[in-house]
């Protein structure tokens, strides 16, 4: 049972900010802690053996009270330790989590310090906003947790426990949340130590398991930065090397240890769908980026893990995680060409199944040829909303940007429906920013097309390239609806060039396919977007060398 906050003393929390060899950052993380006001008593930096000016940078804060150095001598090789240390080291009630490269959002402290007294929590849990740079595009972590314009539907709640909401075991993050110190010092919980990555995934769940008082906000906590581009990647955006999946393996199977053992197997089969729905895909959708041998190997590894999965967390999954566990399962080696493809596409964050439309000689439709011909269980009961429609799409660029679009039959699951038309959304990748054209869908020999065209100059953005994805929301006769990302067809080659637009302004157009084959237009106007463009070129040529 939580304890309430003795009313003698104010509520005050420690920051703990883990830094290594992070000298450019680390003073901004503290002083957005700092910058929180009186609810921080102070900051805990722990220091894991830097070898650069990192030092220097925590002892340009001398003069400030608040902030406690802790300095280690010997490099942890992780996250854990540090945190670890910080946690020891703490004196205020309540604690919260700093990556040194990472910020606290304004107001962030005394939000949740207000939630957990009023609510009595032994855990607070905020948004977290994932921001990429340098483009500053942000998102919130965890949507259908936390963002209410999402559908989300626990922010304001207190769960006595996770047990009645298995979803969250999604929130695998451990800095968007506020813990009482003493909670988690009579759980003993604590991070794993060493060199363990995806250290966050087992505290979340020794956290999770001892069933805590947990106040669920919409308040603004926490900024992750993304470098995409920075010298030293970060964990979580080391997946081109096999050992960072077999780190996350050994760190969700630890995780259904942690349930288990705590007598929660209910959460240990919620674990293991969200394996299947989120971590599987990831990476599987990368696999045609990697070599031959990683491949191999990742095949051989995630087969292993599957292998210990309880049945009852497989049928849990959506369909397409549950056809790909199947495909898993039935090939002993990783498959090549269209069949990869083929998974890789079913494994998109919109899944989509792409033509050719096997069956068994029974007509049940199968996710593809022999031995992979498990039958596709589930496919009769999907909704319109829910079918993996394949949507191929053409681009030709002027002063008007057409783009001629196919949508494919889906074992005659799009045909009942009745397709009358649909409506493409272009979604600039830096802003958010859409643009919409509707057209009625036209009956074809492969399916049903249409065609619908936009002026170039409203995908322009001065001065810099503009990068549109392209969605498409499919109409049918009864009113209802389905999305797809709008994919490069079969035998697509990535076209780049100039073209004129109005008044014979110089455009430079490439039209290329990301790793999962999603369509993306990329569109730079006058003298000064290219120039931005080819600099860009110039400095991504630089960092690769």
């Amino acid at each position: 049972m939580s304890e309430t906050p003795r009313p003698q003393a104010p509520a005050r929390v420690s920051v703990v900010v883990i830094a290594y060899n992070d000298a450019a950052h680390v003073g901004d993380a503290v002083r957005s802690a700092l910058a929180q006001g009186d609810g921080v008593g102070e900051v805990v930096v722990v220091d894991d053996a830097s070898g650069d000016a990192t030092p220097e940078v925590l002892a340009g804060f001398a003069d400030e009270p608040r902030v406690r150095p802790v300095i280690r001598r010997e490099n942890s090789g992780g996250c854990g330790t540090p945190r670890n240390d910080g946690v020891d080291a703490a004196v205020h009630p309540y604690v919260l989590f700093l990556d040194s490269d990472d910020l606290l959002l304004p107001g962030a402290v005394d939000g949740l310090l207000a939630v957990a007294t009023e609510r009595r929590a032994d855990v607070v849990a905020g948004i977290c906003v994932r921001r990429e740079l340098p483009e500053g595009r942000e998102t919130v972590w965890a949507p259908s947790l936390y963002d209410v314009s999402q559908g989300a539907t626990l922010p304001g709640t207190v769960l006595e426990g996770i047990e009645g909401h298995p979803e969250f075991v999604l929130d695998t993050l451990s800095v968007n949340k506020l813990y009482r110190r003493d909670f988690l010092d009579r759980h003993a919980i604590r991070f794993p130590d060493g060199a363990f990555h995806y250290e966050d995934f087992v505290f979340s769940a020794r956290v999770q398991a001892a069933a805590p008082r947990l106040a669920v906000t919409d308040v603004p906590v926490y900024v992750w930065h993304v470098r995409r581009q920075a010298a030293t990647l970060s964990i979580s955006l080391r997946r081109a090397s096999l050992s960072n999946w077999e780190h996350r393996i050994a760190a969700h199977a630890a995780v259904v240890d942690v349930f288990r053992t705590a007598g929660r197997p209910a959460l240990a089969r919620a674990a293991q769908t969200k394996f299947l729905d989120y971590d599987l895909p990831m990476y599987l959708r990368e696999l045609p980026q990697r070599t031959a041998a990683y491949r191999a190997g990742w095949w051989t590894v995630t087969r292993a893990h599957l292998a210990g999965f309880d049945a009852a967390a497989v049928a849990g999954a959506q369909a397409p995680s549950r056809w790909l566990h199947a495909a898993l399962t039935a090939l002993t080696a990783v498959p090549g060409g269209g069949e990869l493809t083929r998974f890789v596409e079913l494994a998109a964050p919109r899944p989509r199944l792409v033509p050719p439309y096997p069956r068994a000689e029974d007509d049940t439709p199968v996710l593809a040829a022999a031995p992979a011909d498990v039958p596709m269980e589930g496919l009769a009961e999907l909704g319109p909303a829910e079918l993996p429609v394949a949507v191929d799409g053409s681009v030709a660029v002027g002063a008007s940007t057409r783009l001629t679009l196919t949508v494919h039959d889906l074992y005659g699951r799009v045909a009942a429906l009745g397709p009358v038309a649909v409506r493409v959304v272009f979604t600039e990748r830096v802003s958010a920013a859409e643009l919409t054209a509707d057209a009625p869908l036209l009956p074809v020999a492969e399916g049903w097309t249409a065609d619908v065209s936009l002026p170039t100059a409203k995908l322009l953005r001065a001065g810099r390239l503009a990068a549109w994805s392209l969605r498409a929301e499919l109409r049918y006769a009864d009113g209802s609806t389905g999305n797809a990302e709008v994919r490069a067809p079969e035998g697509f080659v990535g076209r780049r060039g100039m073209v004129l637009g109005r008044l014979g302004r110089v455009l430079l157009v490439q039209v290329v396919a990301s790793a999962r084959r999603g369509l993306i237009v990329r569109l730079a106007g006058g003298a000064s977007g290219a120039r931005r463009v080819v600099s860009g070129r110039f400095r991504r040529l630089l960092a690769m060398r």
